[in-house]
């Protein structure tokens, strides 16, 4: 019977939880696709991995690219094929798996949702994306609907993991919000790259999106975990690079840009040291941030108010 601890307790009492990278490129068939990553899944857990994590809508081709009806089709429920796959999985590794899918909810209705499954295969639950891009190439508002069930943290086996998808990478409110629900590890179940006409700029964006989700981990005390596909499809260069970062905002560990499985260990016991030596919780000044509920503050500071260093 798999142990029932939520993270590994060593001699010293450190927590630590081995989080598993699973990076790769897809092809155009969904069985397949769910194949192959059962099997990268399975070389996680080979190399030790407690908390496995794929990359965002790996059961198809990035699909977005154009707004085409018959791409509704690779839609599935949740609960549904993939899930009860990998909850298979999960329960004979003794494993908890974020696996990213294209929810059908109900006729009509659709979400970008990551599914949670804990190491008895059980479904702890789901996050539907909340922050929808609609950008060339990145046509999401024509297929989701913008999720509904909130910031979302679940306590699994090995750990309190938050999970966020994407586009939602880029909002430290999102980042936030889900470390104040005592998320100890953010996940970002990801699909981003450069379009091929713009190959020049892919250093700058590459390192964009890796630079704020070290600023997540750092203003939040917590562990981010960002997995990316790999490879070209249509127009995208999909650049991988997915890594885990450490609350202090180093790297655990970094994919390139190939198909690639990684593993690393999370101390969960450093948040605890991070937010007491950068108390950043502490010194927030809740009182003064009711603007960031309205869209845009059209009235300047008033004379000799606030708008100081």
């Amino acid at each position: 019977m798999p142990p029932t601890h939520k993270a590994a307790v060593t001699g010293t009492g450190v927590r630590t939880a081995r989080i598993g990278l699973v990076q790769g490129a897809m092809c155009e068939d969904p069985a397949r696709n769910v194949t192959q990553y059962l099997a990268l899944a399975g070389e996680a857990a080979d190399k030790g991995a407690q908390v496995i994590v794929l990359p965002e809508l790996f059961r198809s081709t990035y699909f977005c690219q154009a707004e085409d009806d018959r791409h509704f089709a690779l839609a599935e429920p949740v609960p549904g094929p993939t899930t009860e796959a990998f909850a298979a999985f999960a329960r004979a590794r003794g494993v908890v798996v974020v696996a990213s899918l294209f929810e059908r909810r109900a006729p009509g209705l659709f979400h970008n949702t990551a599914a949670v499954l804990d190491a008895d295969g059980s479904l702890l639950g789901c996050y539907r994306k909340m922050h929808i891009p609609d950008d060339p190439r990145f046509y999401e508002k024509y297929y989701f609907t913008p999720g509904d069930l909130g910031w979302r943290v679940f306590d699994t086996r090995f750990g309190r993991i938050g999970v966020l998808v994407c586009w939602d990478q880029w909002y430290p409110e999102a980042a936030r919000l889900t470390a104040m629900h005592g998320a100890e590890i953010l996940v970002y179940p990801t699909a981003i790259g450069t379009w091929t006409g713009e190959k020049a700029l892919q250093p700058v964006q590459h390192d964009a999106w890796r630079t704020m989700q070290r600023a997540h981990a750092i203003a939040n005390g917590v562990f981010v975990a960002a997995v990316n596909r790999t490879g070209r499809e249509g127009e995208l260069d999909f650049w991988g690079g997915s890594f885990l970062c450490r609350p202090s905002g180093q790297l655990a560990c970094e994919a390139d840009a190939v198909q690639q499985v990684m593993v690393a260990d999370a101390d969960l016991s450093e948040i605890d040291r991070q937010r007491q030596g950068w108390p950043f919780l502490r010194d927030r000044r809740i009182d003064a941030y009711s603007g960031l509920a309205t869209r845009w503050l059209d009235n300047p500071p008033a004379s000799g108010g606030s708008a100081r260093g």
